[in-house]
């Protein structure tokens, strides 16, 4: 005898009614797992697929007085801090149009020191992947390589550009000692720095990238200059020009 045979009208409609339950506790538990499954893959989708072919710079840039993400003479009386983004096209702009002009006329010279920061995850975490890479290819001395072969492979915002897998591989073309740099990107030992970079720009008034903070000291007191989006090099040379007059050194 089944146990439904032994069971009233009323049973048998409850029954009926727990296993129906049972069977939509089962369909969402699946369509969970289907859907958790599918959003770990796309996240990490992208970091085990192989890294595809590099792009190295077409004009390598020479920089004067390396160290870090500076360039130039620390005691300069002017600073120009960037603020950038590795996936920011304006930016790959500047890098290859103007940067190579205001290194030339004004670092080399001990006129300007110029650093490079970069904004937070500005655009997204492709920017701050690529950033953290750089600062950590720093750690042995190749900043500027990195900062180079990034823009470089820079295709677009948040396109697979820059995963994990790929700014390791461009560690790998710039021949660091991989221990080190996945030591150091895989740790994480630059996300405060990136966040901080981020901060401090706000701070400073910069709300896209590329933007430039141009500092110098008159008589004491510290004066500043914004000056927001990829500009031409005449752009910088007048500000700095006016900066250098205004201390008398010109």
């Amino acid at each position: 005898m089944t146990k439904e045979s032994g069971m009233n009208k009323r049973e048998l409609q409850r029954e009926k009614i727990r296993r129906a339950r049972q069977r939509d506790k089962q369909k969402v538990i699946w369509v969970v797992v289907a859907f958790a499954v599918i959003f770990v893959g796309i996240l990490i989708a992208p970091n085990l697929m192989p890294a595809g072919a590099i792009a190295t710079p077409e004009d390598p840039i020479t920089r004067a007085q390396v160290k870090d993400n500076g360039a130039g003479d620390p005691n300069a009386p002017i600073k120009i801090e960037e603020y950038s983004d590795f996936q920011c096209p304006y930016c790959a702009v500047f890098s290859k149009q103007t940067e190579p002009y205001l290194l030339n006329a004004y670092v080399e010279t001990g006129q300007v020191y110029f650093v490079y920061r970069s904004f937070g995850e500005f655009i997204g975490p492709e920017s701050r992947a690529a950033a953290e890479a750089a600062y950590c290819a720093g750690d042995q001395g190749k900043f500027w390589d990195m900062h180079d072969l990034l823009f470089a492979n820079q295709t677009g915002e948040n396109v697979g550009n820059f995963t994990n897998r790929r700014v390791t591989a461009f560690a790998e073309k710039l021949e660091l000692d991989m221990d080190v740099f996945t030591t150091c990107f895989n740790g994480g030992a630059y996300s405060s720095r990136v966040d901080q970079d981020g901060v401090d720009g706000r701070t400073a008034g910069v709300q896209a990238t590329p933007s430039f903070v141009l500092s110098y000291v008159v008589d004491g007191q510290t004066r500043t200059v914004l000056i927001e989006g990829a500009q031409p090099f005449t752009e910088f040379q007048a500000k700095i020009e006016t900066a250098l007059t205004e201390m008398g050194l010109k």
